[in-house]
């Protein structure tokens, strides 16, 4: 009785917005929508802007600097080791070394050098999510430094590789093309 009650609320208020329009195929911009309901304000395009970090499997979206193997080993020791382990295979949480040759069998382990398909977007999930307890304080010269000792240790660059925005978008991953495309006909094909 509660839940329905709930939702009959719900429904009231969204319907007295004035938002049932949109059910019908009407869309609403931003500022039209701040102008209609009287609250808000439309986000300007340097707030926009501050929330587009995100970096494309091409490597769209990488900022300006970079790192090496040796500062991403003293970055990931100090910052990364808690959770991951010393050489980023221990955990408690995910493991990100090792694994390689391992998807076909039984007992698959996906880590980075196994499973992930575009360094860059190794950069895009660390820049945005790690570490747990901080995302998005390490800066592009730190999380460059991190990414350059995780693939290393994973074998897939050289520990003299300097990896910033030209070079991290060169480098191709062991399970690169270890995924199948998408069969539906509305998604887009590479």
């Amino acid at each position: 009785m509660c839940s329905r009650n709930i939702l009959s609320v719900g429904l009231t208020v969204i319907l007295s917005l004035g938002v049932g329009n949109l059910w019908a195929g009407e869309t609403i911009d931003r500022q039209e929508r701040t102008h209609r309901y009287g609250i808000g304000q439309a986000a300007t395009d340097q707030e926009l802007q501050a929330w587009n970090i995100d970096v494309a499997p091409t490597g769209e979206g990488l900022p300006p600097g970079q790192g090496t193997v040796q500062e991403g080993a003293t970055l990931f020791a100090a910052r990364c080791a808690a959770c991951h382990g010393a050489t980023g295979q221990e955990g408690p949480m995910d493991r990100l070394v090792g694994g390689a040759g391992t998807l076909g069998s039984q007992q698959p382990i996906k880590t980075i050098g196994s499973y992930w398909p575009y360094a860059t977007t190794l950069y895009d999930y660390i820049h945005r999510a790690m570490p747990f307890s901080a995302p998005q304080s390490l800066s592009p010269d730190e999380v460059y430094s991190v990414v350059a000792w995780l693939l290393h240790q994973n074998g897939i660059i050289n520990k003299d590789l300097v990896l910033n925005a030209q070079s991290l978008p060169a480098i191709t991953m062991p399970n690169r093309h270890g995924f199948v495309q998408d069969p539906r006909p509305d998604v887009p094909k590479p």
